[in-house]
Protein backbone atom coordinates (compact mmCIF):
# COMPACT_ATOMS: atom_id res chain seq x y z
CA UNK A 1 0.00 0.00 0.00
CA UNK A 2 1.12 3.07 -0.52
CA UNK A 3 0.89 6.33 1.40
CA UNK A 4 -1.52 8.67 1.38
CA UNK A 5 -0.97 11.73 -0.86
CA UNK A 6 -0.35 15.61 0.86
CA UNK A 7 -0.14 17.13 -2.22
CA UNK A 8 -0.77 21.35 -2.22
CA UNK A 9 -4.76 20.55 -2.68
CA UNK A 10 -4.67 18.17 0.41
CA UNK A 11 -7.78 18.75 3.02
CA UNK A 12 -9.30 21.57 1.11
CA UNK A 13 -12.15 19.71 -0.34
CA UNK A 14 -15.01 22.03 1.17
CA UNK A 15 -13.04 25.17 -0.02
CA UNK A 16 -12.25 24.15 -3.26
CA UNK A 17 -15.64 23.38 -4.20
CA UNK A 18 -18.56 25.78 -5.79
CA UNK A 19 -22.08 25.51 -4.67
CA UNK A 20 -24.30 24.28 -6.86
CA UNK A 21 -25.65 27.25 -8.17
CA UNK A 22 -22.65 28.79 -8.26
CA UNK A 23 -20.97 26.53 -10.70
CA UNK A 24 -19.85 27.97 -14.37
CA UNK A 25 -17.65 30.40 -15.20
CA UNK A 26 -16.99 33.39 -13.30
CA UNK A 27 -17.18 37.04 -14.64
CA UNK A 28 -15.29 38.31 -16.35
CA UNK A 29 -14.98 41.71 -14.48
CA UNK A 30 -13.20 40.21 -11.16
CA UNK A 31 -10.09 38.78 -13.52
CA UNK A 32 -9.88 42.42 -14.99
CA UNK A 33 -10.48 44.22 -11.86
CA UNK A 34 -7.51 47.17 -10.64
CA UNK A 35 -6.69 47.02 -7.11
CA UNK A 36 -4.74 49.95 -6.41
CA UNK A 37 -1.89 50.07 -3.84
CA UNK A 38 -2.84 50.31 -0.41
CA UNK A 39 -6.34 48.54 -1.09
CA UNK A 40 -7.91 46.59 1.69
CA UNK A 41 -8.56 42.99 -0.07
CA UNK A 42 -10.24 39.53 1.45
CA UNK A 43 -8.57 36.30 -0.54
CA UNK A 44 -11.57 34.34 -1.09
CA UNK A 45 -10.20 31.28 -3.73
CA UNK A 46 -12.43 30.76 -6.90
CA UNK A 47 -12.18 27.25 -7.68
CA UNK A 48 -12.64 27.37 -11.25
CA UNK A 49 -9.35 29.30 -11.90
CA UNK A 50 -7.04 26.84 -11.09
CA UNK A 51 -4.02 29.71 -12.13
CA UNK A 52 -2.56 31.77 -9.53
CA UNK A 53 -4.51 30.72 -6.54
CA UNK A 54 -3.40 31.23 -3.61
CA UNK A 55 -2.93 28.80 -0.49
CA UNK A 56 -5.73 27.17 0.74
CA UNK A 57 -4.70 28.21 4.50
CA UNK A 58 -5.08 32.30 3.63
CA UNK A 59 -8.57 31.72 2.33
CA UNK A 60 -10.81 33.92 3.95
CA UNK A 61 -8.42 36.26 5.34
CA UNK A 62 -7.72 39.79 5.12
CA UNK A 63 -4.95 41.75 3.70
CA UNK A 64 -3.52 45.28 2.31
CA UNK A 65 -2.48 45.30 -1.88
CA UNK A 66 1.47 46.01 -1.68
CA UNK A 67 2.48 46.14 -5.19
CA UNK A 68 1.21 44.85 -8.70
CA UNK A 69 3.66 41.51 -9.95
CA UNK A 70 2.84 40.61 -13.54
CA UNK A 71 -1.19 40.25 -13.53
CA UNK A 72 -1.18 38.97 -9.55
CA UNK A 73 -1.27 41.00 -6.82
CA UNK A 74 1.14 40.48 -3.79
CA UNK A 75 -0.79 40.96 -0.34
CA UNK A 76 0.40 41.28 3.17
CA UNK A 77 -1.73 39.38 5.57
CA UNK A 78 -0.74 38.98 9.24
CA UNK A 79 -0.33 35.52 9.96
CA UNK A 80 -0.26 35.29 13.83
CA UNK A 81 2.76 37.47 14.93
CA UNK A 82 4.21 37.67 11.33
CA UNK A 83 3.21 39.52 7.64
CA UNK A 84 2.95 36.80 4.85
CA UNK A 85 3.39 38.29 1.13
CA UNK A 86 0.84 36.49 -0.75
CA UNK A 87 1.32 36.20 -4.62
CA UNK A 88 -2.40 35.98 -5.75
CA UNK A 89 -4.25 36.66 -9.23
CA UNK A 90 -7.32 39.19 -8.99
CA UNK A 91 -10.01 36.39 -9.80
CA UNK A 92 -9.21 35.37 -5.90
CA UNK A 93 -9.38 39.08 -4.33
CA UNK A 94 -12.26 41.10 -3.63
CA UNK A 95 -12.06 44.81 -2.15
CA UNK A 96 -13.33 45.46 1.38
CA UNK A 97 -15.60 47.93 1.65
CA UNK A 98 -14.66 49.65 4.91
Amino acid sequence: MSGRSKGLRSKSRKKLTKHPRQRGLSPVSRAVQDLPVGTKVSIIIDPGVVKGQPHHRYHGRTGVVTERRGRAYVVDVRDGGSIKRIISRPEHLRVVEA
